[in-house]
C-alpha cells in the first residue's frame, strides 16, 4: 500500500475539484433544509385549514351542552379560553362556537325551546336555473308524455327533469278522456243536479242537497264463475283441490242485477239499514235439448239469459220492487226513487206495466 506524501502540494486541478464537491454538497444540504422547512410550513397550514367546516345536529347540540355546563359552573360567565377550548375539542373554529351560543341565548331570551340544529339545508349550494322550464308550455302535449321525450324537446338531460320533478317544480298529470257534451246534455245534467236540492233550503244563500236516502241504484255486473288462480288455506293432511274448465281462456261468466241504497245508522252508530237490497242473476234453468258425453238428455241446466228490455221489466217487477219492499225500513214513508243509467236494456219511465204497481206500493220509478 502506497501512502500519499502529505508534504507534497496537490495539483491545482484536483484541489479545485474537491472545492467544487464541497460547495455542491453544502448547496444540496441547504436546499434539503429549505425543502423540509417548506414542507413543515405546508403541513401546519394544511392542518390549520383542515378544520371541520360544518357539524352535525348532534355535535352542535353537544357544543351547546358543553357551553351551558361551563356557563353554569362559572356563575353565568366564561373564562377567556373556554370557547377556544371547546372549539379545539370539536375541531372547528371559535366563530362557530360563538354563533351556536348566541343562537341559544337569543332563543332562551324569547322563551323558545333551544334549537341549534343546522339550517343550511336548502339554502346553500349553487342555485338551479329554470330557463328550460319556461319552454315547457311551448312543447306540444304529445311530445311531453314522458320525461325522456320532454327532455329531448328541451335539450336537457333526463336526470335534470327528474330532479325538478322531485323539487315539485314540474308535476305529473294523469289525464282521462271525457265525453263530449252537447248543449242539450249539459242542460239535462244541470236539471238533474237541481232536482237533488233540498227545497227547504232554497231560501238560504247556500242551499243543500237532499240526503239521498230514498234513492235505490240498480246496475248490471258481470261475475266470472271462477278465477284463473285462487289461494286456499288447507290442513297438512288435506288433498289439493282440483278445479277444471274446458278452456282456461274462456271462463264462464254470469250477469247479475244489483240494487243498493245508502246505509242508515242510529245515534249510537249502529247499522239500522245496510243498504244491500239484493243481487239477482240473469239465468234460467232449462232441460238439455240433446244428449252428450257429460249429461243425458233432459238434464236440467243453468243457462244465461239474453238481457233485453222485456227481461229487465220482468226483473224489476218480480225481483227488485219486492226486494225493496222486504228490506226497506218500516218507518220511512217517503217516495222511493229507482235510479238507473242510460243503458238500452233499461226500461223507460212511464211504462204502463209498472204504473199499476206504483199505485199499489205508492212508489215512484225514476
Amino acid at each position: 500500500m502506497v501512502l500519499p506524501d502529505l508534504n507534497c502540494t496537490p495539483p491545482a486541478g484536483e484541489e479545485a475539484h474537491d472545492d467544487d464537491n464541497m460547495i455542491q454538497e453544502e448547496d444540496e444540504n441547504m436546499l434539503q433544509e429549505d425543502d423540509n422547512m417548506l414542507q413543515e410550513e405546508a403541513t401546519s397550514t394544511v392542518q390549520i385549514h383542515r378544520q371541520r367546516k360544518s357539524m352535525t345536529d348532534e355535535q352542535r347540540y353537544a357544543v351547546y351542552m358543553a357551553l351551558r355546563t361551563l356557563n353554569l359552573a362559572r356563575g353565568g360567565k366564561f373564562k377567556r379560553n373556554d370557547k377556544k377550548d371547546v372549539a379545539q375539542i370539536f375541531q372547528v373554529g371559535v366563530q362557530h362556537i360563538r354563533k351556536i351560543w348566541m343562537t341559544a341565548e337569543r332563543q332562551i331570551s324569547l322563551g323558545q325551546e333551544v334549537d341549534v340544529s343546522n339550517r343550511r339545508k336548502g339554502r346553500c349550494g349553487r342555485k338551479g336555473k329554470d330557463d328550460a322550464l319556461n319552454k315547457i308550455p311551448t312543447v306540444p302535449l304529445n311530445r311531453r308524455s314522458t320525461l325522456r321525450s320532454l327532455a329531448c324537446q328541451l335539450a336537457v338531460s333526463h336526470t335534470t327533469l327528474y330532479k325538478k320533478l322531485k323539487l315539485r317544480k314540474i308535476r305529473r298529470h294523469s289525464n282521462r278522456l271525457k265525453p263530449f257534451l252537447k248543449e242539450k246534455n249539459r242542460r239535462e245534467r244541470i236539471k238533474f243536479c237541481l232536482s237533488m236540492l233540498d227545497e227547504t233550503t232554497l231560501a238560504v244563500p247556500r242551499p243543500k242537497f237532499i240526503g239521498m236516502h230514498n234513492i235505490v241504484h240498480i246496475d248490471e255486473k258481470w261475475f266470472y264463475m271462477t278465477k284463473m288462480n285462487r289461494n286456499y288455506y288447507l290442513l297438512p293432511q288435506e288433498d289439493d283441490p282440483v278445479r277444471t274448465v274446458r278452456n282456461k281462456n274462456c271462463i264462464g261468466k254470469v250477469m247479475f242485477l244489483t240494487a243498493v241504497a245508502r246505509p242508515r245508522f242510529d245515534t249510537e252508530g249502529n247499522v239500522t239499514f245496510s243498504g244491500k237490497i239484493g243481487v239477482w242473476p240473469f239465468v234460467q234453468e232449462i232441460p238439455a235439448a240433446r244428449r252428450s258425453e257429460y249429461r243425458a238428455r233432459g238434464t236440467m241446466e243453468i243457462k244465461s239469459v239474453n238481457v233485453n228490455r222485456q227481461v229487465m221489466r220482468r226483473y224489476m217487477i218480480e225481483k227488485v220492487v219486492p226486494g225493496i219492499k222486504e228490506v226497506w225500513p218500516v218507518d220511512d214513508i217517503n217516495a222511493i226513487l229507482i235510479q238507473q243509467d242510460n243503458a238500452k236494456t233499461h226500461i223507460l219511465p212511464g211504462i204502463q206495466s209498472l204504473q199499476k204497481l206504483w199505485l199499489l206500493l205508492v212508489w215512484t220509478l225514476k
